[in-house]
């Protein structure tokens, strides 16, 4: 049995193969970078029907390599919080509004929840232009035209392939409508979208699966009537990937943006426990939870310092950083995208301070990099507040941090006393969906790669169940 995997991010599209312990096949990988349209406006818009053609163009690449053959689930893990205006044909109106767009406001006059708190326990978000309660009346009056319903990226392009793509609960948590105990639209929130009937997408069952439409598994026929599952928001799907599947045990993840996040098991109907205000919480699928935070900087914060401060490269840049100890870099606030909420600070709210002229650029690169380590740890304590056990090991996870081991050896010092370990698998999502798909709870397919580092000389010499960083 094989599982394709598909990983709907920001910054690309990735299709990849699977065995049916959801470990990557060598070589089984079809990428396209996507086009992220970001302007001085707040701005950061896909267009809809590139990304689509993206994602076919992947399947097309494994087709045509014969690798779509024994294929028996199709997995998604998707970027969350994103928002597409319809019309009554189903044609988009404009570009997709991903999470890094910024401009949405709350409308003079607008309502806001009658209860702050009980809004952000129910639903596990806030009245924030980050969620459809504000981007849906918003777009509205901006979009240029009269939208019918509204979905996010993944129920648009499954829907070009599949005909018909109901929402997840894992994705409808993400837009931060959902009540997270009854899985249904939340009322209050669905008012203060001024969502009309017909407008919100349809939430899929547990056990909803579909199949590629006609033309497509003609095109592909290793497909055509393999199960296609509902799609795991990304941030979910790399908790599970990692092996991050109990309030023991955190992970981490650096991709283009960075998060902090734990699971927990929570069944339908059944109250959770109290939720810190600072903190989100959405759904992994119908029996589980994740709580955590999320930050506009990581691997995007990476790639500008790269780029505008004109770093060495390589083995150099690691040379020079060598000689900063994590905490002796400039202080910096790396919040150069806006805060993610509950914060309200937008794009353009990064600093860099106590500047001098001994200062150097891989001393500014420093700074931001340890930014987004403190905002982390900060965090952190956050979350383990709310559990009983106390959180004794964190994973690091992402495609940033392949880059830099320093980068990597300052958050193992900013997370002491806390085991650290690093995981090097690149499509950790993509995993996690799959293990999602197949019903598997104990993540172990991938949790025997947990502790293999390449911090210098030592990859080769650690076993595999060495932490990175001792406690």
């Amino acid at each position: 049995m094989s599982i394709l995997a598909l990983d709907l991010g920001t910054s690309s599209v990735r299709g990849l193969i699977l065995d049916n312990a959801a470990m990557p096949q060598p070589g089984a990988l079809a990428r396209r970078k996507v086009a992220l349209a970001v302007d001085r406006d707040g701005s950061a818009t896909l267009d809809p029907a590139d990304y689509l053609a993206a994602l076919i163009d992947c399947l097309d690449d494994l087709n045509a390599a014969g690798q779509l053959d024994g294929v028996e689930l199709v997995a998604t893990a998707a970027q969350w919080h994103s928002v597409l205006p319809l019309d009554a044909s189903g044609s988009p109106i404009g570009p997709l509004m991903t999470w890094l767009d910024t401009r949405p406001s709350a409308l003079p006059g607008a309502a806001h929840p009658g209860d702050a708190d009980d809004f952000h326990q129910r639903t596990g978000a806030w009245w924030h232009r980050f969620y459809w309660t504000v981007r849906l009346p918003w777009l509205r009056r901006h979009c240029g035209g009269r939208p019918a319903r509204f979905v996010g990226l993944p129920e648009y392009v499954l829907a070009g392939l599949l005909g018909a793509a109901p929402m997840s609960v894992s994705q409808a948590s993400g837009t931060g409508m959902l009540d997270l105990v009854t899985m249904d639209w939340d009322a209050e929130a669905a008012d203060l979208a001024a969502a009309r009937p017909g407008e919100l997408p349809e939430l899929a069952a547990a056990d909803w699966h579909g199949q590629l439409r006609a033309e497509f598994a003609h095109r592909w026929p290793a497909l055509a009537g393999v199960p296609w599952s509902p799609p795991i928001g990304d941030g979910a799907a790399s908790n599970v990937g990692s092996g991050c599947l109990d309030p023991t045990r955190v992970a981490v993840t650096v991709g283009t943006s960075a998060a902090v996040r734990l699971v927990q098991d929570a069944a339908a109907g059944v109250p959770l426990p109290p939720l810190p205000d600072p903190l989100w919480r959405y759904r992994v699928d119908h029996t589980r939870i994740v709580t955590g935070r999320a930050y506009s900087a990581g691997g995007n914060l990476y790639s500008w310092a790269n780029r505008e401060l004109r770093l060495p490269q390589g083995a150099e840049l690691e040379q020079a950083l060598g000689l900063i100890e994590p905490g002796e870099g400039v202080p910096a606030d790396p919040r150069f995208g806006g805060d993610r909420p509950p914060g309200r600070a937008p794009a353009g709210a990064g600093e860099l301070r106590g500047l001098g002229f001994g200062t150097t650029a891989v001393d500014i690169f420093a700074g931001l990099m340890e930014g987004v380590c403190r905002q982390i740890a900060g965090d952190l304590g956050k979350l383990e507040s709310m559990v009983e056990a106390p959180v004794t090991e964190v994973v690091l996870g992402g495609g940033a941090l392949a880059a830099s081991d320093w980068w990597r050896r300052a958050f193992g010092v900013v997370l002491a006393p806390r085991r650290v370990r690093y995981m090097p698998e690149p499509e950790v999502g993509a995993v996690g969906a799959a293990l999602v798909a197949l019903g598997r709870r104990d993540g172990s397919g991938v949790a025997r790669d947990i502790g293999q580092t390449v911090d210098g000389d030592s990859a080769s010499k650690l076993p595999a169940s060495q932490p990175l960083y001792p406690s």
